[in-house]
C-alpha cells in the first residue's frame, strides 16, 4: 500500500482569527502610514479654499518654476537610465565576462549609499574646487548649482531601478530567438528592435515608472547640488522644504499635493500594467489549449 501524500499547511487553512488578526493589522499600517498622511497633505493644502490652492501654485514664480524644473530633471534621468539599463542588462544577461559579479554589484551601489554622500561625491567631481573646476569656470560650463548637476544626481541615484528590473526578465526569456535571427543575417539593431524589445516591453515600461517615480521625488543628492537657488536650482521636494522652512504652510502642502498626484498617477499607470502583464500571460497560457480543442 503505498504511503499517503503528506499536504502541507495551506494559507486558507489558517484559522480565522489569524486570518483576521493579519489583515486587520496590515490596514491598520497602511492606514497609519500612508492613507492618513495622504488625506491630510490634500486637506491641508485645500483647506483655504481651492482659489488659495491654485494661487499657492500658479502665481508663484519660484513655485512654478520648482514644478517645470522638476517635470525636466526626471525625464532626462529617466532616459538616461534606460539607455544605461538596457545597455547593463544586456552585457550581465548574455555574456559571462571577468568582473561580471563585481559589475552587478556595483549597480546597487546607490541603494547602498546615501544620497547625501552622492550630492557630495558629485561636488568633489565638478565643483570649483575639484580637478575639473577651473577648466569648467574657464569654459563657462556650469554641472553644480545648475541643471546638469541635478540630473546627474537623480540619475545616479536612480540609475539601478531600470537595470534591476531588465537582468531578470532578459536571463529568463534566454537568447535563443536572438541567436537564431543572427544566423538568419539580422544586423544587431534589427535584432534589438524586432526580438529583443518586444520580449522586454513590460519589463522596461515597469522599471521606467519606478524609475521616473523615484526621480521626482528624490531630495538628499539634489539638496546638496543645487545650491538652494529659488527659481533656478529648486525643484518640487526642495521647495516643499523651503515653503515649510518659511512657515508657508499653505505652499508648501500645495505642493506636496502636487507630488501626491504625481505618485497616485504612477501607481495608477504601474496597476494597469500589472494588469496587462497578467492578462498577456493568460492568454498565452490559453492560446495553447484551444489549439489542442479546435
Amino acid at each position: 500500500m503505498a504511503d499517503p501524500v503528506i499536504v502541507g499547511p495551506r494559507a486558507y487553512d489558517d484559522p480565522p482569527l489569524v486570518r483576521a488578526g493579519l489583515i486587520l493589522f496590515t490596514v491598520v499600517v497602511i492606514g497609519v502610514l500612508i492613507i492618513i498622511p495622504l488625506v491630510n497633505v490634500f486637506a491641508e493644502a485645500f483647506a483655504k479654499g481651492v482659489p488659495a490652492y491654485w494661487d499657492s501654485l500658479a502665481n508663484d514664480p519660484d513655485t512654478l518654476h520648482s514644478i517645470l524644473l522638476t517635470l525636466k530633471v526626471a525625464p532626462a534621468a529617466v532616459l538616461l537610465n534606460v539607455v544605461f539599463g538596457i545597455a547593463a542588462a544586456w552585457a550581465i544577461a548574455r555574456f559571462q565576462f571577468p568582473g561580471r559579479t563585481v559589475l552587478t554589484a556595483l549597480i546597487d551601489l546607490p541603494f547602498a549609499v546615501s544620497p547625501v554622500v552622492v550630492g557630495l561625491f558629485l561636488m568633489l567631481m565638478f565643483g570649483l574646487q575639484s580637478p575639473i573646476g577651473p577648466w569648467l569656470r574657464e569654459h563657462n560650463i556650469k554641472i553644480v548649482f545648475a541643471t546638469p548637476g541635478l540630473i546627474l544626481a537623480t540619475a545616479f541615484v536612480t540609475f539601478p531601478v531600470v537595470a534591476r528590473e531588465l537582468i531578470p526578465v532578459m536571463e529568463a526569456i534566454g537568447a535563443d530567438e536572438e541567436i537564431a535571427a543572427v544566423s538568419l543575417g539580422a544586423r544587431g539593431w534589427q535584432v534589438f528592435r524586432k526580438i529583443t524589445l518586444p520580449n522586454i516591453k513590460w519589463g522596461l515600461l515597469y522599471g521606467i515608472i519606478l524609475c521616473n517615480a523615484r526621480a521626482m521625488g528624490e531630495f538628499g543628492a539634489v539638496y546638496v547640488v543645487s545650491g538652494h537657488i529659488a527659481g533656478q536650482t529648486d525643484t518640487m521636494p526642495l521647495r516643499v522644504e523651503k515653503l515649510f522652512q518659511e512657515y508657508n504652510m499653505q505652499g508648501a502642502f500645495a505642493v506636496a499635493s502636487v507630488l501626491a498626484m504625481l505618485a497616485l498617477v504612477t501607481l495608477a499607470v504601474k496597476t494597469g500594467l500589472e494588469w496587462k502583464v497578467r492578462q498577456d500571460l493568460a492568454q498565452a497560457k490559453r492560446a495553447p489549449n484551444e489549439g489542442e480543442h479546435p
